[in-house]
């Protein structure tokens, strides 16, 4: 507990076997009072390793169902238990695990409601092995989510999250994509209903064994991203009426 808030660590796990005990092993277990992991139908051996580790929970989507409705069963299942902060990290080992600490203690203050673990803060992003293309692709995004949110934030694109329990009581993440853009959509819904966002700077690990979407599905997840800030401006101008905003 953490100024009496339960500290859960959710999981979105798929095909995570070769870096799943590396994070696990630097999630500190003093502070977070739970894990929970949710394989989404992975072809390793994920599940079966998960049982064995330090995981409180471990979950199984009896098909592939995407990396959103992995978050909805995460969210979900940390909400019910009581969740007070909860924390998305990658199990695949891109992001440290070390930064969890800092985000507890903003929003366990109550200082921000939601935390970003930016790899673009600073100069590490194309140092720490970011595909030039993807980090191109980033920064363009970026830039015109921003015009478009009426917000500004180093990067929208981050898998490394945390969120207070209001937050997540606050939005329709339920009514979001089953796919990548589940995480665009989050935060626009957040920026939607008034919440600040903090962002912290994260090391930038690209290696072999971390997951990574092929150019193909970032093509997809770019024009998915686009539509979602449209959207979210013509919302903002009483243009459209979106369940998942309400």
């Amino acid at each position: 507990m953490y100024n009496n808030k339960k500290v859960v660590v959710v999981l979105p796990a798929y095909n995570a076997a070769k870096t799943l005990e590396k994070t696990i092993n630097e999630i500190p277990r003093d502070l977070v009072d739970e894990l929970i992991l949710c394989d989404d139908a992975s072809s390793d051996e994920t599940f079966e390793l998960a049982k064995h580790l330090k995981v409180d929970q471990v979950l199984r989507h009896d098909r592939n169902k995407g990396y959103g409705a992995n978050q909805k069963t995460l969210y979900n299942k940390a909400l019910s238990g009581g969740a007070g902060i909860v924390i998305m990290l990658h199990p695949d080992y891109q992001y440290t695990p070390m930064l969890i600490p800092s985000m507890v203690n903003i929003i366990g203050k109550d200082i921000f409601p939601v935390v970003l673990a930016s790899r673009i803060l600073g100069k590490g992003a194309l140092r720490g092995g970011m595909p030039f293309y993807k980090y191109i692709s980033n920064r363009i995004l970026t830039f015109t989510q921003n015009l478009l949110l009426g917000y500004k934030l180093s990067e929208y694109h981050t898998g490394y999250r945390a969120f207070s329990r209001e937050v997540l009581e606050s939005i329709r993440y339920m009514d979001n994509s089953d796919d990548f853009v589940f995480d665009n959509q989050m935060l626009s819904q957040i920026i939607y209903k008034k919440f600040d966002i903090a962002e912290i700077s994260c090391p930038t690990k690209y290696f072999e064994e971390a997951s990574s979407i092929n150019f193909r599905r970032s093509v997809k997840y770019g024009i998915g991203v686009l539509k979602t800030s449209v959207e979210h401006l013509l919302q903002r101008l009483g243009l459209l009426n979106l369940t998942r905003y309400r």
